[in-house]
């Protein structure tokens, strides 16, 4: 085996490309790391997050050192706590690779402590969530909150033309939210509970991980008087959306998993959403 001792290794990345082809992207993908999320509340949810990791590469620069990108997910799944907008992780990020631009993308379940309405007793329930962000040659950041919300519909069409009782169904509404730059890196505006209930709220009834029967009686009834198509869940989230403050734009789906059609129930609306994060 031949000795590598004293022997001076050619950094091959660091090299000059002669192509002349710039890459938007180049970096690592898939990652799965733990991370700590700040919640509302000031304390720290640790996380297990796939991450995509990537910087931008001039037509002159032949490669980025990806394991810089693992020393750094190393280093804040141990110590920092990522805030929403991903301001201070994106500029150490650009800093560590010497590059112009850099973007991520944190993909982890969110967990909010939910308490049923009636009996009170509480449990854990997931919300996946997506966090995607870049940080431009200016050093100005864009950041995208994603989440899907589960909620149920109950079907305005059938409880009309019904005798008794009307289909329902769960549902989930899917959000991607683009936040706004100058929110405070240590306290931002957008908390992930807050748009969780808020739109759950919009729905004919939310979910709930634990109940029992008291509970299962109120949330029927409820969705029984609160009967939403999709369109409707869709546009009252969409003012909802609209009066938020700290989101600039959105993209908004609702979803239906209808109970006695073939297919699902679907509505979409987009607003000022204008953004180069992928």
């Amino acid at each position: 085996m031949t000795s590598t001792k004293n022997t001076v290794l050619l950094d091959v990345q660091g090299l000059e490309d002669t192509r002349g082809v710039a890459l938007q992207q180049a970096g690592i993908k898939n990652v799965k790391m733990p991370l700590q999320i700040l919640q509302k509340n000031g304390q720290r949810q640790h996380v297990q997050a796939s991450a995509t990791m990537s910087v931008g590469l001039t037509a002159t620069e032949k490669g980025t050192h990806m394991s810089r990108f693992v020393i750094q997910l190393n280093q804040w799944g141990d110590g920092p706590v990522v805030s929403i907008n991903l301001a201070e992780f994106l500029t150490e990020m650009k800093t560590r690779l010497n590059a112009e631009t850099a973007r991520t993308v944190f993909q982890f379940d969110y967990f909010i402590e939910r308490e049923a309405p009636v009996s009170g007793l509480s449990a854990k329930m997931a919300y996946p969530c997506t966090l995607k962000g870049q940080i431009r040659q200016d050093n100005t950041c864009e950041t995208i909150l994603s989440l899907v919300v589960p909620c149920a519909t109950l079907c305005p069409c059938s409880k009309a033309i019904s005798d008794y009782g009307a289909h329902n169904q769960r549902a989930a509404i899917k959000a991607d939210l683009v936040l706004d730059p100058s929110l405070n890196e240590t306290h931002p505006v957008v908390w992930i509970e807050d748009v969780v209930h808020g739109l759950e709220s919009q729905s004919s009834c939310p979910v709930y991980p634990l109940i029992k029967r008291v509970d299962e009686k109120f949330i029927t009834e409820k969705a029984y008087e609160t009967p939403k198509f999709v369109e409707d869940v869709a546009r009252d989230a969409v003012l909802f959306l609209q009066q938020y403050p700290g989101v600039t734009g959105f993209h908004l789906e609702v979803e239906a998993f209808e109970s006695i059609h073939a297919h699902n129930a679907w509505a979409m609306h987009r607003e000022n959403f204008i953004s180069s994060v992928v």
